[in-house]
């Protein structure tokens, strides 16, 4: 139904779990393998880019566009989101617009991510600061699938 009725670009392999809410899913990008977990909200105004064997827990919120407080207007400010191969976007954390998270990198529960991560780093807390590292030789492959699809 997200592929063919709501047209979000999702590979081969990929699983969207139940009540994920799109905003312009034809602004989304879903590489193979990857996993966007339960009642996550993928903003696609702006476009994100999800690589492959990335893991999104549930909760999740990516946003590519937000108010601009100082505008005279209130008009709104953003950027494209991407999400690099197999980083770890864990439970209830929240990506604001241009950021890019990169290869490897992994987002604690919980944080939300105000500015770019480097790959390979470990990011937590509000606003998301490095905590960690993560080794570089990452070679698995997602392989999860809901019933019937």
């Amino acid at each position: 139904m997200y592929r063919y009725i709501f047209g979000v670009k999702i590979a081969e392999g990929a699983s969207v779990h139940w009540r994920t809410v799109f905003f312009a899913p034809e602004g989304v990008e879903i590489g193979s393998n990857s996993i966007v977990g339960n009642d996550c909200f993928l903003d696609g105004r702006r476009g994100i880019k999800i690589g492959s064997n990335v893991n999104i827990g549930g909760h999740v919120q990516i946003y590519t566009l937000e108010h601009d407080p100082n505008a005279p207007d209130f008009g709104t400010k953003g950027g494209e989101v991407v999400v690099g191969d197999r980083a770890y976007i864990a439970t209830r954390s929240t990506i604001l617009p241009g950021v890019r998270v990169g290869e490897g990198a992994v987002v604690a529960a919980g944080a939300v991510v105000t500015r770019d991560v480097e790959p390979f780093v470990m990011v937590g807390g509000v606003p998301a600061r490095p905590i960690g590292g993560r080794q570089s030789d990452l070679a698995y492959e997602l392989g999860y699938h809901m019933p019937f699809q």
